[in-house]
C-alpha cells in the first residue's frame, strides 16, 4: 500500500473518536467492527465496544428490523464507555442510515455506500426521497463512496461471482476507515488469510477489497485529512482485547485450576449466553466438560449432578432460562452443594429482547424460588471484570457449599476492552477438601456443619462409609435423614439463611470514591459501572462534588453498606430496570434512594447519569 496521498494530507491528532459501523445483518458489521477494534488494540489505544444485533434472525434485507451496528470508542487515555454518541457513522444502506443518523454528533462524519441508495432500498427504509439529495443531512460532513461497485471491480481478478464478491464490501469500508484513522493494516491482512484460508477465493476477495478501500482513501481526493490517535498510557504488562463472555469462560477455567476441580458446564443455547458454551467447548485440554442439553432444566440438572459427584458444576443461561431452572436451584439450596448459575441478562419479560441488554433479573436471582431459599449473588462490572467475578463466585460456592448467582448482561457479554493479563500468583487458592472419613462417632453426618462457615461436608459418591441421602425433601439437622418435624424445618431454614448472611464477613467492604464535602452518592451495580464513572468524571470537571460506590456483592451486601448510604443527603441508583436495587436499599437501610432507570435495551449514556446527578446536586 502506498502512502503518497496520506503524506500530502494534514494529519489531525485526536484524543479520542467514536465510530459506528452500521449495515444490513448480512453486511458483516460485527466482523468489521471487531477487526477495527483488534487493530486499535494492537496499536495500543484504550477502547470500549458496543455491538448491537438485530433480534430478527432473518429480517428482510434492507429493512430497519435487519440493521446491525457495531460502535467502538478508541482513545489515548483511559476510557470507561463505548461513547455516548458516534462522531463517525459508516452507513452501508438507507436503513442503516435511518436507524442511526439521529445518534450522530452534529458536525460528525457520515460515510455512506452511495451504491445502495437506489429507489428500492430507499422505499424499504421508509424514505420518501433520497436523503443524499435533500437538506436532511446538512448537519453532517457527508462522504459518498461507491463501495459496492469498487468492491466488485477490486474482486474481479479472483473470478468470484458478483453476488459473492459483493459480500466483501464490509472490508472495503474497513479499509477506508483504517486509512482515515491510520490503523495498522498488516494484522488485518494476516487475519483475513487465517480466517478464510480454507476458501482461497473468499480470502483473496476480502484482501483485495480491504486494500482497495485503503487505497481509495489515499487517492480519491475526497477527504480533507487523516487522523492520528496515540497509544494510551496503560499500566505495563501483557494485554489482550477480551469480551465479557470470553473473560467469564476463562475465569471458569482459572477457577478450575485454582480449585483443583474440573469444570462441568450443563447448558442450553440462549442469547446472549451461548458464547460461554462455545468458548468452554474449545477448552477440553483443560479438563473442561460441556453438555449442550436438550433444554434448560436438563442443563441445570446435569450441572447439579456434576456438583454432587465432586466437580465444579456450572450452568449458563439468560432470564427465560432462570425461570425454568428455579426448582433445581432450590434443590441445590436444600442439598447445600456448590453450583454456579450464570445469568447473562437480557430484556424481558418472556422472550423479550433477545439481543438487547437489561439488568432486570436482580430480584429474580434474589427471590425467584419458592420457600426461603437465599442464594449469594455476584455481579460483574466490566467485560474484563467478568474473569475475576467468575473466580469470586466459584470461591463462595465452594467454601460455603451453596449455589451462587453470577450476573452479567448482554452489554458486558458482547462488549470488549483491553485486559491486562493477571499475575497467576496473585489469584486466590480456592481449593476445597472433600470428606474422606466419618466425622462423628456415629458415622458420617452429612449436615454436621463447619462452625465458622456453616458449610456441610462435601462427600463424593462412592466414598466408603460416607453414603448419605439426597433429594428435595427436608433433611434433619446433622444426620440428613428425611424430616417433617416443624422445629427442624425452621432450624434448617434459619441455618441456610445464616450461612449466606455470614458471607458478609468474607467479602471486602464497599469502597467509596468521594470528594470531601460531597452530599450526593451515586451507587451502582453490574454494567452501569463505566457510565457512572464517566458521569462522575464529568461532574468533577465542572468543579462539583460527588461520591461514587459500586457493588459487586449483592447478596449479602457488604457489611458497611448501611453506614455508607446513610452518610449522604441523597443516594442515586442508576439501573437498567425499574428500580430493583433501589427497592432493596430502601427496604434494608430505610434510605430514600432515588432511581434513574432505563429499559430501552441499551446501556446508559454518561450524559444521562450526569443530568440526574446535576439535578440532585442542585
Amino acid at each position: 500500500m502506498t502512502d503518497t496521498k496520506a503524506a500530502r494530507l494534514p494529519v489531525q491528532e485526536l484524543e479520542r473518536v467514536v465510530i459506528r459501523f452500521a449495515g444490513d445483518s448480512g453486511d458483516g458489521m460485527q466482523l468489521t467492527g471487531d477487526r477495527f477494534t483488534s487493530a486499535s488494540a494492537l496499536f495500543g489505544n484504550d477502547l470500549s465496544t458496543l455491538p448491537d444485533f438485530p433480534a430478527e434472525i432473518r429480517a428482510p434485507a434492507g429493512t430497519l428490523a435487519g440493521v446491525s451496528a457495531f460502535q467502538v470508542h478508541i482513545a489515548d487515555f483511559d476510557i470507561l464507555t463505548p461513547g455516548d454518541v458516534p462522531s463517525v457513522l459508516v452507513a452501508m444502506n438507507p436503513a442503516a442510515l435511518k436507524s442511526n443518523v439521529a445518534d450522530l454528533a452534529p458536525g460528525g462524519t457520515l460515510i455512506v455506500n452511495v451504491d445502495a441508495f437506489e429507489e428500492r432500498n430507499l422505499a424499504k427504509a421508509g424514505y420518501a426521497s433520497n436523503p443524499l439529495h435533500d437538506d436532511s443531512l446538512k448537519a453532517y460532513k457527508v462522504y459518498e463512496v461507491p463501495m459496492t461497485s469498487l468492491t466488485l471491480e477490486a474482486a474481479k481478478p479472483t473470478g468470484a461471482k458478483p453476488r459473492d464478491a459483493e459480500r466483501s464490501k464490509n472490508f472495503f469500508a474497513l479499509g477506508v476507515i483504517s486509512w482515515m484513522y491510520t490503523r495498522p493494516v498488516e494484522s488485518t491482512i494476516e487475519w483475513i488469510q487465517q480466517k478464510f484460508g480454507a476458501r482461497p477465493v473468499v480470502a483473496e476477495a476480502n484482501t483485495l477489497a480491504f486494500k482497495a478501500g485503503y487505497n481509495f482513501g489515499e487517492t480519491a481526493e475526497l477527504f480533507e485529512s487523516t487522523y492520528s490517535i496515540k497509544p494510551a498510557a496503560l499500566l505495563s504488562g501483557t494485554y489482550t482485547s477480551v469480551s465479557g463472555n470470553t473473560a467469564l469462560a476463562w475465569g471458569l477455567i482459572a477457577a478450575s485450576e485454582l480449585s483443583g476441580l474440573s469444570v462441568f458446564l450443563g447448558s442450553y443455547p440462549i442469547t446472549p449466553a451461548s458464547d460461554i458454551l462455545h468458548e468452554l467447548s474449545r477448552q477440553k485440554h483443560f479438563g473442561v466438560r460441556t453438555l449442550q442439553a436438550e433444554d434448560e432444566i436438563a442443563g441445570v440438572n446435569a450441572a447439579l449432578g456434576a456438583a454432587f459427584a465432586g466437580h465444579l458444576g456450572v450452568t449458563t443461561t439468560s432470564g427465560p432460562g432462570i425461570d425454568l431452572k428455579s426448582e433445581t436451584i432450590g434443590l441445590a439450596v436444600s442439598l447445600e452443594l456448590p453450583l454456579l448459575i450464570i445469568d447473562i441478562q437480557r430484556g424481558g419479560p418472556s422472550t423479550g429482547l433477545p439481543t438487547k441488554t437489561e439488568q432486570s433479573d436482580l430480584l429474580h436471582a434474589m427471590f425467584g424460588r419458592h420457600g426461603e431459599a437465599p442464594v449469594p449473588i455476584v455481579a460483574a462490572m466490566s467485560p474484563s471484570h467478568c474473569f475475576y467475578a467468575a473466580i469470586e463466585a466459584v470461591r463462595i460456592a465452594l467454601k460455603y457449599r451453596t449455589p451462587v448467582f453470577l450476573l452479567s448482561d448482554g452489554y458486558l457479554a458482547n462488549g470488549s476492552e483491553p485486559w491486562r493479563l493477571p499475575d497467576v500468583e496473585s489469584l486466590p487458592d480456592i481449593s476445597v477438601p472433600f470428606a474422606t472419613e466419618a466425622n462423628l462417632d456415629g458415622g458420617f453426618m452429612p449436615y454436621l456443619r463447619d462452625p465458622e462457615t456453616l458449610a456441610r461436608p462435601w462427600a463424593i459418591p462412592g466414598t466408603p462409609g460416607l453414603e448419605h441421602r439426597i433429594g428435595g425433601l427436608e433433611k434433619a439437622d446433622v444426620t440428613g435423614n428425611i424430616s417433617y418435624d416443624p422445629d427442624n424445618h425452621e432450624l434448617m431454614t434459619r441455618l441456610r439463611a445464616a450461612k449466606v448472611a455470614g458471607i458478609d464477613r468474607d467479602i471486602p467492604p464497599v469502597e467509596v470514591d468521594a470528594d470531601e464535602g460531597a452530599e450526593v452518592l451515586v451507587l451502582g451495580w453490574g454494567s452501569t459501572y463505566g457510565s457512572i464513572a464517566a458521569a462522575v468524571r464529568r461532574i468533577r470537571a465542572r468543579g462539583l462534588k460527588v461520591a461514587q460506590a459500586h457493588l459487586v456483592h449483592l447478596n449479602p451486601f457488604p457489611r458497611n453498606l448501611g453506614e455508607v448510604v446513610g452518610r449522604y443527603r441523597e443516594v442515586l441508583v442508576p439501573e437498567m430496570n425499574l428500580g430493583q436495587l433501589s427497592l432493596l436499599i430502601r427496604g434494608r437501610y430505610l434510605v430514600d434512594a432515588k432511581s434513574v432507570n432505563k429499559v430501552k435495551g441499551l446501556p446508559f449514556k454518561a450524559a444521562e447519569i450526569e443530568e440526574a446527578l446535576l439535578e440532585l446536586i442542585g
